[in-house]
């Protein structure tokens, strides 16, 4: 993913959690990622939040466990939903990005 891209999503994530995303944000945060981006690329705007949150501790551990989890069991669909709206506000594309 090009760095521009990684910069527009963590943009996003900043404008819809100007605070720093909230721990049980993560899995269906990383969810919805994922159906739009690669691993790869999940993981790098994953290690742009950590950069940025100042909300806590958080480390790159955790996130990539999200990451982890958000694969391997799906998210309740209210957690999803919510998160959606956060991102939508922050002017989340309802299309896929292009990198």
């Amino acid at each position: 993913m090009a760095a521009g891209a990684v910069a527009r999503v963590v943009g996003w994530l900043r404008t819809g959690y100007p605070g720093g995303v909230p721990e049980h944000d993560y899995v269906p945060l990383f969810a919805l990622l994922g159906r739009t981006l690669t691993h790869d690329e999940t993981r790098d705007v994953a290690l742009e939040v950590v950069r940025w949150h100042d909300g806590g501790p958080i480390d790159v551990r955790s996130v990539e466990a999200a990451i982890e989890r958000a694969t391997l069991e799906p998210p309740l669909e209210d957690d999803v939903a919510r998160v959606r709206a956060v991102l939508a506000a922050g002017g989340w594309p309802l299309a896929p990005l292009d990198a």
